[in-house]
């Protein structure tokens, strides 16, 4: 018999021998499963997190709350998050502690921010850190990081020592490189470089991608040694055998990035427990934690919730908020899953758990094939019809006399949709019960009486970004590197104080990054922050610029901006650029191909200049210094688009008094 065939076997087995009809019975005293690891989600891989912190109080902290608070929300037992590296990462790029080789700093970026306020409301919440990009340093210019793996151990340690050291976190859990090929030998290094500092108990989780580094443990006992988890991407709830031969954990490290619509919720239903039913997976971590990035971007709303207005304080608390809290809520990390787990037989699914001192949890799902697709990878065909179910209680939960009910149900046709409703308890009579399940549902029966479905007060309606946005950047001891609302698509873009002017602009906004990343996708070889709203067509962006590159350097500012994430390098638009040459031109894409105007304006480096650039229907005009220097028609120009500030290549650059007019 072939080796999957075998998987197949074994899972079809561990699922339906407990089973009989509609009969399920849920005992511990035949032995137990695997240890439950928990749930979680992801802020980063990328930028996915970044109007979060822009957001006032008290709604930030309201969104924290459905987040990571306990007995209250999705009340998450794991929190991953990218360790920046200074490029493009889906939605945008994150800060790098180390942006050169001599340089570091805990506090950029959010991350930290972000593990401190999870700790804060949950001190026990599961900490993770994995890399999707380097900058270019660590590869010695080349894109690649596995060439010198003591460089790329140190600076990733250095991540880890630096979040102990500055803020008090704990990392529990390390990643390799994000969906890219591992490399044994850095692990092993890595894990010797941890070992050496006294960070031996940091996991290892690898290789964040495919179950392929299994088959490579089994060979190399160093290797096996130097991985705890194994942890793979959107598994489709299924496993491999040489992955089940090693013992190991096993998690699904990144999985559901799908549009949190109630088709979403229904998806992450399914996988949260069949993740274990068919794959004995025992973490699920959702790409991503929220959705607080321009919906425009790439996978627009792919998070648990979305908190994409920080201007207005408006957030939704979505389907899968409360579909995670079924688990979340009834279950910890350490708790065990029972043996007895499985399909059922009219379709569905449930998993049952217990923390072996008397409680125990069951999680039921009915979720239908059309309702419960994820983005990845394809679901086969199944029927789900309605049934009733009789579970019988053994081994030490014979004694048990009623257990509290919680219910969701999804609600396709007439969009009423229930979810996470306390019912009465269920009453066990001679060591059963029976429940009547529909389609489309979701079941949490427990001992656990602390459950609740938290609430904070509406928060303020849904309005777009503002048509008239000013920032002059005076920020003298700013909470966070990056200004509000820009999201950086290329390069790194921070606050700064220029201590050489003694002028109006000590305060500014500077392009960081002058060397090109190792990448985890194509990056522009330009840099870009983007900002506004995806569909404003006419408007006026003004900006004072300084070149900080003599000869060489260029800036520019532009709207209409249709394209950030992995597509950033094709982005289209119209695009301002003044040069240190004194030569200007205007282009319809961010790589400067496609002229519109160009000629001499005189600028050069080091000095302050103001460019504004005006769309209005199919025609554009810029000025610089308040004097008009040119005007075009517009030929295969985007319709609408974000505003954004760049730089001509990886090189320093300021930016300020930054304003936008838009119709």
């Amino acid at each position: 018999m072939m080796l999957s065939s075998l998987v197949v076997v074994y899972v079809m087995f561990m699922c339906f021998h407990f089973s009989l009809g509609d009969n399920y019975v849920l005992d511990d005293k035949s032995g137990l499963g695997r240890t439950f690891d928990g749930i979680g989600g992801l802020s980063g891989g990328g930028a996915t997190s970044r109007l979060l912190v822009n957001y006032a109080e008290p709604y930030r902290s309201q969104i924290l709350d459905y987040l990571f608070k306990p007995n209250f929300g999705a009340s998450l037992h794991i929190l991953k998050v990218e360790i920046g590296g200074d490029a493009q990462t889906t939605d945008g790029t994150e800060p790098s502690h180390m942006h050169y080789e001599n340089d570091e700093n805990y506090f950029r970026g959010y991350e930290w921010w972000l593990m401190r306020e999870a700790k804060k409301r949950n001190p026990n919440i599961t900490l993770i850190g994995l890399p999707w990009a380097f900058p270019g340093w660590v590869g010695h210019g080349k894109n690649w990081p596995y060439d010198f793996p003591d460089i790329t151990a140190y600076y990733v340690v250095s991540w880890v020592i630096g979040a102990k050291q500055y803020h008090n976190l704990d990392i529990d859990y390390i990643g390799i490189w994000n969906e890219r090929n591992f490399d044994g030998k850095y692990i092993k290094v890595l894990r010797d470089s941890l070992d050496r500092v006294g960070l031996s108990h940091i996991g290892i989780i690898a290789a964040d991608g495919d179950w392929d580094i299994s088959s490579a443990m089994i060979v190399d006992p160093y290797l096996f040694d130097a991985v705890e988890v194994i942890g793979a991407h959107y598994p489709g709830t299924t496993t491999v055998i040489d992955a089940l031969k090693t013992e190991k954990k096993l998690w699904s490290s990144e999985d559901y990035s799908t549009f949190n619509d109630e088709v979403g919720g229904g998806c992450w239903a399914r996988i949260l427990n069949q993740n274990y039913v068919n794959g004995r997976m025992t973490a699920t971590i959702s790409w991503n934690l929220v959705a607080s990035y321009y919906e425009s971007l790439p996978f627009g709303r792919d998070g648990l919730m979305t908190a994409e207005e920080p201007w207005s304080g408006n957030y939704v608390v979505e389907s899968p908020i409360w579909i995670t809290a079924h688990t979340t809520q009834f279950t910890q990390p350490g708790w065990t899953y029972l043996q007895t787990v499985g399909h059922l037989k009219n379709g569905g699914s449930y998993v049952a758990l217990t923390d072996r001192n008397g409680n125990l949890t069951v999680v039921i799902e009915t979720m239908t094939h059309d309702h419960s697709v994820c983005i990845r990878p394809p679901l086969l065909p199944f029927e789900v019809t309605p049934q009733n179910v009789t579970f019988y209680l053994k081994g030490s939960f014979a004694s048990v006399s009623q257990l509290q009910l919680w219910k969701s149900r999804f609600d396709f046709k007439t969009k009423k949709p229930v979810f996470f409703q306390k019912l009465d308890p269920v009453k066990i009579s001679d060591g059963s019960f029976t429940l009547s399940l529909d389609v489309d549902e979701v079941y949490t029966l427990s001992t656990i009486t602390t459950a609740q479905r938290g609430a904070h007060p509406d928060p303020p309606p849904s309005a777009p970004f503002p048509k008239l946005y000013k920032d002059d950047f005076n920020v003298r001891n700013p909470q966070f590197t990056e200004a509000p609302d820009f999201a950086d698509q290329t390069g790194v873009f921070e606050y700064f104080i220029n201590l050489t002017d003694p002028g109006p602009h000590v305060f500014t906004l500077r392009q960081v990054v002058t060397q090109r990343p190792i990448t985890w996708v194509t990056d522009a070889d330009q840099t870009i922050s983007v900002i506004g709203d995806y569909s404003w067509q006419n408007i006026t962006v003004t900006c004072d610029v300084f070149i900080e590159t003599a000869k060489t350097g260029g800036v520019f500012i532009a709207a209409r901006v249709d394209k950030g994430g992995g597509n950033v390098r094709n982005s289209k638009g119209i695009f301002f650029w003044v040069f240190a040459d004194g030569t200007y031109k205007v282009t319809s894409d961010i790589k400067g191909e496609t002229v519109l105007v160009k000629g001499k304006s005189g600028p050069s480096s080091d000095i302050w200049y103001t460019l504004s650039l005006t769309i209005k229907g199919d025609s554009t005009s810029g000025m610089l210094n308040g004097s008009p220097l040119w005007k075009s028609g517009m030929v295969s120009v985007p319709k609408n688009g974000w505003a954004a500030v760049g730089t001509s290549s990886f090189e320093l650059a300021q930016f300020d008094n930054f304003s936008i007019e838009a119709e």
